[in-house]
């Protein structure tokens, strides 16, 4: 006989079979249990466990720890993500003014000198007039060289 956290494990389980053959659908990755699994569990133990032998009270402090653990991990990931993103837009707008040179969407190389930017996750920079450059493009960057200098 299954228990009620089996089934809740097996139901995790087969969502990520049906997610991994769907990957073409969604990108969401449910190799591992995640918070709302991880809680469903927890209830599922107190609901279903025996009256005359409840749980041991370190083994839930242990349980509450986990979870607590992964929404911090998760909280974590998230502000690295931003501190990145802040420093790709710092790093596009300093690039304000320079010369680059970078790969085109032709996939030759080109040079040329950048007169703004579009800040977001993923930074643009205008080139020239109106050549928008990705910022993972960009090879070199100089400043740019005035003759007679």
């Amino acid at each position: 006989m299954t228990s009620p956290i089996d089934s809740i494990v097996a139901n995790a389980n087969s969502q990520t079979a049906i997610t991994t053959s769907a990957s073409s659908v969604t990108k969401k990755d449910n190799t591992t249990l995640d918070k709302d699994s991880f809680l469903k569990l927890l209830v599922a133990q107190l609901k279903y466990q025996d009256p005359s032998k409840p749980m041991d009270s370190s083994a839930f402090m242990a349980q509450t720890a986990q979870f607590t653990q992964v929404e911090k991990l998760q909280e974590l990931a998230t502000n690295q993500q931003n501190v990145l993103d802040a420093q790709l837009m710092v790093g596009a707008s300093n690039m304000i003014g320079r010369q680059v040179s970078y790969t085109g969407l032709d996939g030759k190389e080109a040079v040329g000198v950048v007169t703004s930017t579009t800040l977001g996750s993923s930074p643009t920079l205008t080139v020239g007039a109106n050549t928008d450059v990705p910022l993972s493009s960009v090879k070199q960057v100089s400043s740019i060289t005035t003759a007679g200098k």
